[in-house]
């Protein structure tokens, strides 16, 4: 289980540190319903990630098997996912605003921070189950998991650490606003202003380093 867990971490990490979804949490937190949206956010996003993690898991359940056809397919899953990352990396460099330019946020974030709470669970879901960077990742994490042959409880375990650990910028958020209050407001906004200007450089970074690991995963499952 230890190799399990130790396998996912840096995948878990990568998933924290995207950008939107720390900043979309944030703005949810900075409305007037934040004591109510933020944590339906939140139970969104971890319900979403979770969902997406099981399901995940079940399909490479024997990717750890040579002869297996779902090794195989599980490996073309990540080889494509990585080559897409990597052109979504180089795209993200293209695009990144030059020096003295306002970084432009996507429409989706438009009153986001007056959101009601039934409207911030939709949210977290969709940001937690169906963002094309969680998908990759998280194909990643199971492919992982799978090839260290853990079941029962132990895979278990190791799904629930990595969703844990994904989801750590988010319910800490979440959690520092509830416990703090205003006195929190002002460090999240730092963050929220990093987030958002190093939005482009962040994201590159964190699809060229994973989607490299993709596709050498990838063209492994598909030799053996």
């Amino acid at each position: 289980m230890e190799q399990a867990i130790g396998a996912v971490l840096p995948l878990a990490v990568a998933v924290a540190l995207s950008p939107f979804p720390v900043v979309a949490v944030i703005l949810v937190l900075g409305s007037s319903r934040a004591r109510t949206s933020g944590p339906a956010f939140a139970v969104g996003w971890v319900a979403g990630l979770t969902a997406l993690s099981a399901l995940v898991v079940l399909l490479a359940a024997d990717a750890e098997d040579p002869s297996s056809s779902t090794a195989t397919g599980v490996g073309w899953v990540e080889l494509v996912l990585g080559v897409g990352l990597l052109v979504l990396a180089a795209r993200k460099w293209q695009q990144r605003p030059g020096p003295g330019e306002e970084v432009e946020m996507p429409g989706w974030m438009a009153g986001i921070d007056d959101v009601a709470p039934g409207r911030a669970l939709v949210l977290g879901l969709a940001l937690g189950g169906v963002n094309p960077k969680n998908i990759a990742l998280t194909v990643a994490a199971a492919a992982s998991i799978a090839e260290t042959g853990v079941s029962g409880g132990e895979l278990v375990v190791a799904v629930g650490v990595y969703v844990v650990l994904a989801s750590a910028t988010v319910l800490g958020a979440v959690g520092a606003h509830l416990v703090l209050g205003e006195r929190a407001a002002a460090g999240l906004a730092s963050v929220r202003e990093v987030m958002t200007r190093h939005n482009a450089v962040i994201v590159m970074v964190v699809l060229l380093v994973f989607g490299a690991k993709l596709i050498g995963d990838g063209l492994a499952d598909i030799a053996r």
